[in-house]
């Protein structure tokens, strides 16, 4: 029997939604423009005005906005409230430029912490679980945003954060944790370490887990369920918008339904901005239509997926997103072939043998893109004769080249070479000059 959070409002017919957000879309642009120059220069350019706003297809006609424009406003130019109406700040690494800071009003939090309840009841959590919150806590908004759901839901939250791996073995195992929050690829160097330290999944009381902030595959799904003996689901969320629990997976696991309560999303073409057919492939643009302190128009976040709006057997009515195909800003163009590090992970874990490690390496030589995959291969492999070894990346770079019509160096490298993620896995090293 399927289980909701708050059932009225996760069930509610597609009408109400609709309704729903075009009064909350009609009072974040009114806003947005009353509180936010850059907004409202933004919207003046174009020629509008929030009396404008009066369907849901009007929404197509205002600005879009991309992180570039948080870092043109840093640190607060966004925000649409007084600094004294803010609890809370989070912020983006910022490894490819300013950090992007966002800001939360105590109501932003609550409506944050609501959301993740819904998403952590969809995985099988109730008020007797144990959920372990192995995302880093502080300025990422993975840690604190699944802890506040914990608590909302009534549940027991573990604020283990990332880090010192064995530690939080020992926490799954002595504390009965059944529920784990984490990124996938520090899922996996939960299960490497937890076998290393002479344990199995049998040791853990685990059921399922919700793991996001990163890409990651089917395949690597398989691999994280045989392992930890639990079932994987999949979170999305990012920063700009609130952090994790944007959107999840239901029991069915046929795409993340997004909280279109809270959030208005919409599937453009990459290149146009232009809406794409519903069922069509492009770039996921979502508004913020419950956010007080830094509501967002139509912001890019540069995941490509589609959206299905039909109904779901789970009984929940919200839109589901697929699992995002790629970012554009992370998809590599290898002499004039579009290449994603997850189709990459996908093939690899196909073929077995070869542990789920790896890292792409891209470089430029003599004004020709080359592409190395280093792949980590199993002990057993790693003690096999060289002609072996050899075969066996001939058999890689032929499967790679089939799926990715482009031909990749493969370098296989010894068992535990390629360094362990405590949050984000780092896959790609790009030393072309662009």
């Amino acid at each position: 029997m399927e289980r909701y959070w708050n059932k009225p409002a996760e069930t509610m017919d597609r009408g109400h939604i609709r309704e729903i957000q075009l009064e909350k879309l009609r009072a974040t642009v009114q806003n947005v423009y009353s509180n936010v120059p850059y907004y409202r220069e933004k919207m003046q350019a174009k020629g509008i005005l929030p009396g404008d706003v009066k369907t849901l297809d009007d929404l197509s006609s205002l600005p879009i906005t991309t992180k570039q424009d948080l870092r043109d406003t840093y640190p607060f130019g966004l925000f649409a409230v007084p600094m004294e109406d803010i609890v809370r700040i989070h912020a983006s690494s910022g490894t490819t430029g300013k950090q992007t800071v966002v800001g939360y009003t105590r109501r932003d939090i609550d409506m944050w912490a609501e959301c993740m309840a819904r998403c952590l009841v969809m995985e099988g959590a109730d008020k007797s679980s144990r959920i372990q919150v192995s995302y880093g806590y502080g300025l990422f908004t993975g840690g604190l945003g699944a802890h506040y759901g914990a608590e909302k839901l009534g549940a027991v939250a573990v604020p283990a954060s990332s880090g010192n791996t064995r530690r939080q073995i020992t926490m799954l195992i002595d504390f009965g944790v059944t529920h784990l929050c984490c990124t996938p690829s520090y899922a996996m160097n939960i299960a490497e370490t937890l076998a290393d330290m002479g344990h199995t999944k049998d040791d853990l009381k685990l059921v399922s887990g919700c793991f996001g902030a990163e890409p990651w595959s089917s395949a690597m799904r398989a691999e994280i369920e045989a392992r930890l003996g639990i079932r994987a689901y999949d979170i999305y969320g990012l920063s700009e918008i609130m952090g994790p629990a944007v959107s999840h997976e239901c029991s069915r696991q046929n795409g993340l339904h997004i909280w279109e309560d809270c959030f208005i999303a919409e599937i453009t073409d990459p290149d146009t901005d232009l809406p794409v057919p519903e069922g069509g492939a492009g770039d996921l643009v979502i508004t913020t239509v419950s956010k007080e302190g830094f509501p967002l128009i139509r912001y890019k976040t540069r995941d490509i997926c589609t959206l299905n709006t039909q109904p779901c057997e789970c009984g929940r009515t919200h839109a589901r997103m697929s699992k995002p195909a790629g970012r554009t800003d992370d998809m590599l163009i290898i002499r004039g072939v579009n290449v994603f590090p997850s189709q990459i992970e996908s093939v690899l874990l196909s073929i077995g043998e070869v542990q789920p490690h790896y890292q792409i390496v891209v470089d430029r030589v003599n004004n020709l893109d080359t592409m190395t995959v280093e792949i980590e291969i199993s002990e057993t492999m790693f003690t096999d004769n060289v002609k072996g070894i050899e075969e066996f990346e001939k058999k890689v770079g032929g499967q790679l080249n089939s799926v990715l019509g482009v031909g990749a160096k493969i370098r296989l490298v010894e068992p535990r070479s390629i360094a362990r993620s405590e949050g984000k896995a780092k896959r790609v090293i790009d030393n072309r000059k662009i």
